[in-house]
């Protein structure tokens, strides 16, 4: 506030002072002190005008051309003369955006973002002499994992119930149905055991729903071996084959007339307890369907451990699969015998209906447009063609949700350290335009196989036509590989690092690649050799680094099994058998 009134008072002052100088403008007057010099204006009206005893500002004797230039300037230097030029100024700024002057302002052009186009082939040719010419003494996939530190591990130990503590009356039976591929499949089976645990009901084994993108028919008994499951879980879980007759006839041995309850996503126990066993306790049966994420990730350690003993324990494979998966296993380690029969696994996503649902876009030629939009159409009918939803590859791209291709996996490998001796399994499907994009991986990694070249026809033939059970041979073989690497998101990789977490001291021992990091060095048309290996390198420490990881608030068990399934090295609690 005295700041304020002071420049007021200055102002006040300095107005006055002003006036008086105007006003008392007579030669025969006392001077006054000298006062601030005066703006252009004002001198003139002092000397232009008065004429006397006073210089005029111009001679009356000038040519009228220097007359109107010093009246031009004159204006221009007034305190607020330049804004009568302001329209002046705006119409030769439009004329000289519109284009009509022969002035023409440089535009600036700009490509494409770092990382948003595929141009991995040209970076391959590019750093492919060297990659080739490079000689190596040590392969990673001996050093490739430094953790856990000795002692620093953990143990598989689920708290086993004892076999005389017996169950309580049931309160009825939970009917639930399984949707989507083997690893979805496998966590409604494993979160439905926790809820019948929880409400004391007896589990009917589920039945598998059938998907057009999965195409498969498959029953429980196909795919997980059901007796194993039964037996495993009689102490804490009742669980049987079908619904005892008297209950079928009261819904005329039609399920789909059992009540069904629509239970929201990562519902709490205190829902299912408040909502679902009134329900249960009121009609002996519910049914909930689907079933797939029905239970939080945040439950009591009770409800925990039966997730644990369901996935970890209970759930194997039935004797056609895993005798083959077992072949399949010992194959790779022989094929590996300059590596001490070590391997790395490939879960490679490259796909035709992986691709399309990405909506990446890789040669971007019509060709492959016309095919995306097919498969598109095909698998997910019209979900990608509603108005005002945009797609933008680019970004995609940039984001790292593009599944990576053979090409990639191969240099992104190379530049970790893995030499070409190193034996790699890829897991997959029918890769996409198989000849075209795996024959640089091939010339990477000579020692390429998947469980089409490690058996023969005749042993694939029973499964060959089920892609859950062709899944769980590559789920196997993965999850006894030294080192495990994942190329895009999906239940496959999420449950097998758990998997592997589970056997391997707390470990995943998986390679997790920074795609979004990936895709700039990529499109780096500048970068060298020596500098990609070290960003690759880099990239497998961190793999190594986050490896041994405790799961999080509202992470899955699935996927990061300590400390709820597992128990530090060096403590006692009861161990899983």
């Amino acid at each position: 506030m005295v700041k304020a009134e002071g420049a007021i008072g200055v102002k006040s002052k300095m107005y006055a002072h002003t006036r008086l100088n105007i006003n008392g403008g007579s030669s025969a007057s006392p001077s006054p002190p000298s006062s601030p010099r005066r703006s252009p204006r004002q001198q003139h009206h002092r000397h232009g005008r008065g004429g006397k005893g006073g210089r005029a500002f111009l001679p009356h004797t000038s040519p009228p051309l220097q007359r109107f230039l010093y009246f031009l300037l004159s204006i221009l230097l007034r305190r607020h003369g330049l804004f009568l030029f302001a329209p002046l100024i705006y119409i030769s700024g439009m004329l000289l955006y519109m284009g009509t002057t022969p002035f023409q302002v440089p535009s600036v052009v700009r490509g494409p973002p770092p990382g948003s186009l595929y141009r991995s082939p040209q970076m391959f040719r590019k750093l492919w002499p060297d990659m080739k010419s490079e000689n190596t003494t040590a392969n990673a996939l001996m050093t490739a994992w430094q953790h856990p530190r000795e002692g620093q591990g953990w143990r598989p130990c689920i708290s086993l119930t004892p076999a005389d503590a017996g169950l309580p009356k049931s309160n009825g039976y939970l009917v639930i149905e399984a949707n989507g591929g083997l690893n979805q499949q496998r966590l409604s089976i494993s979160d439905a055991v926790a809820v019948a645990g929880l409400l004391n009901a007896t589990l009917v084994i589920p039945s598998f729903h059938y998907h057009s993108v999965w195409r498969d028919p498959s029953k429980f008994r196909d795919i997980f071996d059901e007796e194993y499951f039964i037996s495993t879980l009689k102490n804490d879980v009742m669980v049987v084959r079908e619904l005892p007759e008297v209950i079928m006839e009261r819904f005329n041995h039609n399920i789909s007339s059992i009540i069904n309850l629509r239970v929201k996503a990562w519902s709490s126990v205190s829902y299912y307890l408040e909502k679902v066993l009134p329900k249960l306790l009121e009609n002996g049966v519910i049914r909930i369907s689907p079933f797939a994420n029905r239970l939080s990730s945040e439950v009591e350690p009770s409800v925990q451990r039966l997730r644990c003993l369901a996935n970890y324990k209970a759930l194997r494979f039935p004797e056609p699969i895993t005798s083959l998966a077992d072949k399949l296993v010992d194959r790779m380690i022989k094929h590996s015998s300059n590596s001490d029969g070590k391997y790395i696994s490939v879960h490679l996503r490259f796909e035709k209906d992986m691709i399309a649902f990405s909506c990446c876009v890789y040669d971007g030629g019509k060709e492959e447009k016309f095919e995306m939009d097919v498969a598109r159409e095909k698998g997910w009918r019209g979900k990608f063609n509603r108005t005002g939803r945009i797609i933008r590859p680019g970004a995609l791209r940039m984001d790292g949700k593009c599944p990576l291709t053979p090409l990639e996996v191969g240099m992104m490998l190379r530049g970790m350290g893995f030499d070409n001796n190193t034996s790699i399994y890829v897991a997959a499907g029918k890769i996409y335009r198989e000849e075209k994009y795996m024959m640089p991986l091939k010339k990477m990694f000579p020692l390429l196989q998947s469980k089409e070249t490690l058996a023969s026809p005749e042993e694939l033939a029973p499964l060959k036509e089920f892609s859950s059970r062709m899944a769980a041979l590559d789920y196997t073989v993965c999850l006894h590989s030294e080192a495990f690497l994942t190329t895009q998101g999906g239940n496959f990789p999420h449950f097998l690092m758990g998997h592997r977490r589970y056997l391997n001291k707390g470990h995943s021992k998986t390679i997790r690649p920074d795609k979004r990091k990936l895709a700039i060095l990529l499109d780096n048309s500048n970068i060298r050799w020596k500098n990609f290996k070290q960003d690759m390198q880099a990239m497998l420490h961190h793999s190594d680094v986050k490896g041994v990881e405790i799961r999080k608030v509202n992470a899955s068990i699935y996927s990061f099994p300590t400390p709820d399934c597992m128990c530090r090295e060096d403590t006692k609690r009861q161990r899983l058998v």
